[in-house]
This record gives structure tokens, sequence and C-alpha cells, in this order.
């Protein structure tokens, strides 16, 4: 009896403590609201937000947080949270070299062709687990040397059929040949982009190509550059068919530069890669010939004429999972809907709505487009938004994996100069996102009072630029961690 009692009494005052709290973050947030409302420039503009306490889920503050709002990047909080709940953070792309024909082991030749089937690993060749003299075809060649293989007679196959080879229909133009508009591919590489070197000189001349990198064996990329030296950003974009070889450059890029690269998407990453295999083989005296190299992306049904040389595995998916949240990685993203959808964009996005709805989020609030948030179709709620970190902190077999890849305030990646000297310097961990005149950020945060809150802002079509948007928004960021 007693021991009820003592229960009841503490259930009372953890509510009592829960009105107050609610009660003092209420009073402080209304007072950025009401800045908002009277701003000239967000005055119009569709603002949303929603607090929740991050174990209960309960609502903490909200404003607007049923209204569709454009995400951005804060997307892919959804996509990376479903991927580390549907294929597991111990997740393993794998990338096969099979041979056709005979393989006379006493002689080392393969009467068939080598073929490199992909299915999906976007880190092959990829800045964050390569090192620029580290290639990943020089240890699949030594391992096929080992293997006895001392010749290859029939083609060199970079198989990417796994992947429908396609990009979302909203994506827009000024964005598909642009390393950040990089498609998805069975069997990317190099990120799926290369490099436009450039020489400025003084402002206003036009600045000069010096080179690209990589380079195809068999094919060559057309430039057609018309960018200026001019301005302290990079403000040049790529356009173009984003399969195609031929590249329309303009825009500006600092004067006075040297070797100053501005990226473009592959037009073909599984050929680069057989090509590269190539390379590798050639020069520990494998034979192949160069002429005979393609990519591939019908699906065969020959497969059972395939046999297997050897696996490649790719890193763990909670570290693909880091570097597509940190550095807000659109193709990484996209390659996780693909593989949540067996290759397939559309079922990919399927997958994803299903199991936010099993683990009970009401679908009504969420509208996907692609998986990274690059399209401008995608919409959601912020409680949606806020919702499903809440349900993503208390599942154990994600949470630690997912809240390692969020940036960190005044810490790291497009958190690292918010809240800095502030109490939410390191105790918030939030995605962020942007695209033209629609800023978000979501996460988690700890108050002065040890709280742990999910929370989701998201602004959309404010009329001041990006910078000014996003210190209107830090306001608000701030005055979460400052709750005693």
């Amino acid at each position: 009896m007693r021991l009820d009692m003592l229960q009841r009494f503490i259930f009372i005052i953890h509510f009592i403590i829960s009105i107050f709290f609610s009660a003092n973050l209420k009073a402080q947030l209304n007072t950025v609201i009401e800045n908002w409302k009277t701003h000239k420039d967000l005055k119009s503009a569709s603002i949303g937000f929603c607090v929740l306490d991050a174990k209960t889920s309960e609502i903490i503050s909200e404003y607007n947080a049923h209204q569709f709002l454009i995400p951005a990047s804060t997307l892919k909080v959804v996509t990376t949270g479903a991927a580390l709940g549907i294929l597991g953070k111990d997740y393993r792309f794998e990338t096969k070299l099979f041979h056709t024909g005979i393989f006379d082991k006493k002689t080392g030749i393969i009467s068939g062709d080598l073929i490199i089937y992909g299915s999906g690993d976007p880190t092959l060749q990829s800045e964050y687990f390569f090192k620029d003299t580290s290639q990943v075809t020089n240890k699949w060649a030594a391992i096929l040397k080992s293997q006895g293989v001392k010749e290859i007679k029939g083609k060199i196959i970079g198989d990417a059929s796994y992947f429908d080879r396609s990009i979302p229909d909203t994506w827009i133009w000024s964005d598909i040949s642009n390393y950040f508009g990089a498609a998805p591919n069975a069997l990317s590489y190099n990120d799926n982009k290369f490099k436009i070197i450039y020489t400025s000189k003084n402002s206003g001349d036009k600045a000069e190509v010096v080179k690209i990198s990589p380079v195809y064996l068999n094919n060559t990329i057309t430039l057609n550059s018309n960018v200026i030296s001019k301005g302290t950003e990079d403000e040049a974009f790529v356009y173009g068919d984003p399969f195609g070889y031929t590249k329309e450059v303009s825009g500006k890029i600092p004067p006075n530069q040297h070797n100053f690269e501005v990226e473009a998407t592959l037009p073909d990453p599984a050929l680069l890669c057989a090509e590269m295999l190539y390379t590798s083989m050639n020069n520990i005296g494998i034979k192949c010939n160069a002429k005979a190299i393609q990519s591939e992306y019908k699906k065969s049904d020959s497969l059972s004429a395939r046999y297997l040389l050897y696996t490649y595995y790719s890193p763990p998916l909670e570290k693909i999972v880091y570097y597509t949240n940190l550095k807000s990685n659109n193709h990484y993203c996209e390659t996780l809907l693909r593989a949540m959808g067996k290759g397939n964009v559309n079922w990919g996005i399927d997958a994803v709505k299903y199991y936010w709805k099993k683990a009970g989020q009401d679908l009504t609030e969420l509208f996907m487009a692609d998986g990274s948030g690059l399209s401008r179709a995608n919409t959601l709620t912020a409680h949606f938004q806020a919702s499903v970190l809440s349900k993503i902190y208390n599942d154990s077999t994600v949470y630690k994996a997912f809240n390692n890849s969020l940036p960190v305030a005044g810490k790291s990646g497009s958190m690292i100069n918010i809240g800095r000297g502030k109490s939410i310097e390191n105790n918030m961990r939030a995605k962020t996102g942007y695209i033209n005149r629609a800023r978000g950020y979501c996460g988690y945060v700890k108050t002065k009072s040890g709280k742990e809150l999910a929370f989701s802002i998201l602004f959309n079509n404010y009329n001041c630029n990006a910078k000014e948007a996003k210190v209107s928004i830090e306001k608000f960021l701030i005055e979460l961690g400052e709750i005693n």
C-alpha cells in the first residue's frame, strides 16, 4: 500500500514538473514565434515546428505542426532510419566478380567474359573510404592473379542491371548534372562524379579548363564551358543529360585560382569501374583487350552461365549511414532507398512508408518523391518528422548508429557553426537541409535540465537569403537548449 502511494506521489511530481517544463518552453518559444510573424522576410513564409519528449513522444510545443512543408535534406532521417531498421546496421553490399566460358587453371586463360556485378555499393572508390592512391580495382586484380588468372579472352563488363537506370522525375535541370545530383547506380564508382579542373585569372575573364579527372579509356567527355572569374564562391553549375557525355558549364568561380575543382556527374560509373579494373589487371600482367570493355544496364536471364570468382563486401551500413547524414550525401541516400526497393525507386519509397506505418506513423503526413530530399515535390509535417525521431530514439537496434550519424552542434558537419558557446553546443545532434527557399533542422537536444527532446523545424518560401533564414532558425535552436 505504501509502495503504491509512493509510486502515485512520484507520478504526480513528474507530471507537475512536465507541466512547468512545457509551459516554460512554450513561453520562451512564443517570443521567437512572434518575432517571425512580424519579420518582414518571414511574415509570409510557411513555417512549422514540433518539439516532443524524445522518450514519451509527448508534445512539448508546436506551431503549424501538421502543415505540409518541403523538408529538403532533413528527409534523409526518414530514409536512413528506415534503412537501419529494414536492412540492419551490419548489412553489407556485395559486388561479385564472375566469369563466363571456361577458366583453364593450367593456362590461366578465361575463354569468356569477366563481369563485375554490382548490387548498389556506393562506397567503391568513394572519397570517404579510399585514399587517392588506393584503388579498389587493384585489390580485385591482385586477387584474380592469386587465383591464377593470366588472360581474359572475352569482354570486361560492368553490370549495373540490378538498379533501374533513372533519376526522380521531379529533380530539376540545374541539379541533375552536378555532383549533388549524381544518380545512384548498381555499380557506382568514384562517388559517380568527375572533377573539372579550372584555372582562373583576373575578375571578369573566362576561366580555363585545365583537365578533367578521371577520364574514360574509350569515351570522351565534351565540355562547353563558359565559366567567368568573379566573386568569392563556387557558383559554377553543370548542365546536360546525366547519362550523356556532353556537358555545359556556366557560372562563376573566384579569380586567381589554380587547380580549382568543379564536380559533375559521371555519365556511366559502371563503365569507368570496368575500365579501371582493366587498367589494374593490365598493370600486373593479366592480358585483356582494352577495346572490349562495356557496361550493362539490361537485366540478364543468363546468370546460370556465370561462375563466381570473388565477392567484395562494402563497409557496414551504419558506416554508410554515418556519411549519408554527416555529409548530407544524396548519392548514398538514394542508393539506400533503392536497396530497400530491390533496385526500384518506387518500391524503395513503398518500403520506407510501410516501415513507418508499422511503427505507428500517420502516412497522410508524408509525401516522398525521392529519398534524399533533393526534390521540391517531397513534403511532410514537422509532427511526422519529430515523431519519427522519437520512434528511432526508442529503438535500441537503430538509435545508436543513427544518432552517431547526425552532425553535432558547434562540432561537426553542417552544425559546426551552430550554437557555439551556447547550451546546445555538443548537446544537440541534428540533420540540416537546404534547397532554394527551403531550410530545415531536425534531431535531438539535451536541455539544461537534462531533458531529451526530439524536434523538427521547417522554413519554406521566405524572402530573405539562405544565411538570414539560418540565423532565424538558430535562435530557435538555441532556445531549445536553454530550458532549465
